[in-house]
């Protein structure tokens, strides 16, 4: 749980995250423990990146991405996408699926826990992170198509733009933007 943290594109903890938990909804739950199950079969597992985000927490990164001399991780996370592009390139959103809980940003790994290739970091702010780019070797590729096929298979849609972005759908709760920490 990256946000909990500084180890994130902003730099520092986000507003709502006050411990590394993953929170979603019971039917994300279910779904997700369905996927896990048919990875095992081929010697993967999911590790989760981010789930439930508060409201207060998507307010933060707006703040940030609205402040052009925060630039801080702007190596490590988004080197060739100018700041204030992030908005209209999708990085950032006003509004968040992850605040209903349904929403979760994760990643492969082996069974024993070791981490596979995914051709870019999580929050690789960059061309490079679509789930098809072409621009990472053919081991990332192959991983990203059985992730994606893997959380198809059990109600999740991905995104253009991010590899570990995933919602299910229908979603429990299409409406609501939840605002409780994550603690």
């Amino acid at each position: 749980m990256r946000y909990a943290g500084s180890n994130n594109f902003v730099g520092r903890t986000i507003d709502g995250y006050r411990a590394q938990r993953c929170l979603v909804v019971r039917q994300a739950a279910v779904a997700l423990a369905a996927v896990q199950r048919d990875l095992a079969a081929s010697g993967f597992g999911l590790k989760m990146l981010d789930c439930y985000r508060p409201a207060r927490a998507v307010r933060d990164f707006q703040r940030w991405a609205e402040d052009p001399s925060d630039q801080r991780n702007k190596a490590a996370y988004y080197p060739s996408v100018d700041k204030r592009e992030l908005f209209a390139r999708g990085y950032v959103a006003a509004r968040s699926g992850h605040s209903r809980g349904a929403t979760v940003d994760l990643t492969l790994v082996r069974l024993d826990g070791a981490d596979v290739d995914m051709g870019t970091r999580f929050d690789f702010l960059d061309a490079k992170s679509a789930p098809g780019s072409r621009a990472v070797s053919q081991d990332a590729q192959r991983h990203r198509a059985v992730l994606r096929s893997a959380m198809q298979r059990h109600g999740f849609q991905g995104i253009s733009n991010e590899w570990w972005h995933f919602r299910l759908v229908p979603e429990p709760y299409p409406s609501t933007y939840f605002d409780f920490p994550v603690e």
